[in-house]
């Protein structure tokens, strides 16, 4: 038997607000099954994807493109190289970033080195 939770559920063990579920669920990104008493129930499955969610935002992700990808994956395996495509492009967003924050990074070691300079000048003079 598949185990299933409740949206409060997924919320807790997500960290996510019961309205940002249910918000990604009108953007189309969940599907929950529901109940006879309209009640939506969440698998493992979900769980999965939500986290998957959760760290494609964390990358910077706009939803629209997660959006997108999350159509692509409902095609099946013949959009691997698509996904694939969003990915890598994700990907070498994060690479900027990165760059610029190695290069703030480097801005500021050189001007701890420059102050350490200073201050050694400074006490050896004393």
């Amino acid at each position: 038997m598949i185990k299933t939770y409740k949206i409060s559920e997924v919320a807790t063990m997500t960290g996510l607000s019961i309205p940002t579920l249910r918000y990604y669920e009108t953007l189309g990104l969940l599907k929950p099954v529901r109940q006879v008493n309209n009640y939506r129930m969440f698998t493992d499955k979900e769980l999965s994807w939500i986290n998957f969610i959760k760290r494609a935002k964390a990358t910077g992700m706009p939803l629209a493109k997660i959006k997108t990808y999350a159509k692509l994956r409902e095609q099946g395996h013949e959009t691997i190289k698509q996904r694939i495509a969003i990915l890598e492009q994700q990907e070498q967003i994060l690479h900027g970033e990165q760059a610029k924050i190695q290069e703030h990074i480097d801005f500021l070691q050189k001007k701890k080195q420059y102050y350490a300079q200073i201050t050694a000048k400074y006490e050896t003079q004393q």
